[in-house]
């Protein structure tokens, strides 16, 4: 039987440069090896953990199944489906949750961001998040996950909790790998941090024209003169022309290191090739725009697929428990 692969992103918007870099070229390069059962999904009830948009959660949700077949994924190749539809993964969570401690979740760096973020709003469904994501991976036995390196603690609390299952009620979990791109981790547009979607001015979105990238790229901070040690915006400039145009990467360094760069020719380049990249997606996405009964039935039938694997799995751990 084939390996099978997990990965989600959450509906907080239509897909930015990051989410491509970062997780959606994992799950293409997976796709297209053929050895893999591959399951991607639009991770709605983890946009529940942080405050959202109920008025446009629902469209946010269809974007993003929409952004996944205009890179690529073929829903004849791919299982593409929303997590809400398959209520099995709450059941699952909730199961998880009994061999997890407070504690451990309480530590974990990712809950802390969180925490910084939004101190008014840490709530159980936020500190259960990682559970809810083990839940995510081991309901289909997923041993490569196409995430970004910030994702790894939670690869780990879900191999933790495989370890734990299998252990006490002999379930058969595999414990499962993180799958790193060369996006792993897309850098901000300010210069500080990753691109973020909760960040305002640090992403791009995979729908914007060759104007507003440039206009967004060009606001990237940088010094007034090359040489000399790069500043975190010029650091960012050239990782986004390592991962989208590395061929033009010596020229630019050499030109930076003898003082003669114009961070304007390296920041038009950058965007050159960020569109580049971008523009036969957003072609396939009008096509799609204009087929919404096609949308609609790859949105029926990919929860139809999860489900027959969830039902399942669920089956199977409720049995072990003591439950069925």
């Amino acid at each position: 039987m084939k390996k099978r692969v997990l990965s989600g992103i959450r509906a907080t918007g239509r897909l930015h440069l990051g989410n491509y870099l970062g997780a959606v070229k994992g799950m293409l390069e997976l796709s297209a090896t053929g050895e893999y059962d591959t399951y991607f999904m639009v991770v709605d009830l983890h946009t529940l953990t942080t405050p959202y948009n109920k008025g446009t959660l629902k469209q946010s949700v269809r974007d993003i199944i929409i952004d996944y077949l205009a890179v690529g994924l073929d829903p004849e190749h791919n299982t593409l489906f929303v997590q809400s539809m398959v209520p099995e993964h709450a059941e699952l969570a909730f199961y998880f949750s009994t061999v997890t401690t407070v504690a451990k979740m309480q530590h974990l760096p990712t809950f802390k961001d969180k925490v910084k973020q939004h101190p008014d709003h840490v709530t159980m469904a936020l500190l259960n998040y990682p559970v809810l994501m083990a839940a995510d991976i081991l309901m289909y036995k997923a041993a490569l996950v196409p995430v970004g390196i910030d994702q790894e603690p939670h690869i780990e609390v879900a191999r933790e909790i495989a370890r734990r299952m299998n252990q006490d009620y002999g379930t058969d979990f595999p414990e499962p790998k993180r799958f790193a791109t060369k996006g792993g981790y897309v850098p901000s547009l300010t210069g500080e941090g990753k691109m973020s979607k909760s960040v305002e001015g640090s992403y791009i979105n995979l729908a914007d024209s060759l104007e507003e990238i440039r206009r967004k790229v060009r606001s990237v901070p940088t010094a007034t003169i090359a040489g000399g040690v790069m500043s975190d915006g010029v650091k960012a400039l050239f990782e986004f022309m390592e991962l989208l145009a590395p061929e033009k990467v010596d020229s630019f360094q050499t030109a930076f290191k003898d003082g003669s760069l114009k961070f304007v020719e390296l920041k038009d380049a950058v965007a050159e090739a960020i569109y580049n990249e971008l523009k036969p997606m957003q072609e396939k996405r009008k096509q799609l725009e204009a087929d919404p009964d096609f949308v609609d039935r790859v949105i029926k039938e990919g929860a139809e697929k999860a489900r027959a694997v969830a039902r399942q799995t669920v089956f199977e751990v409720k049995q072990k428990m003591g439950l069925a």
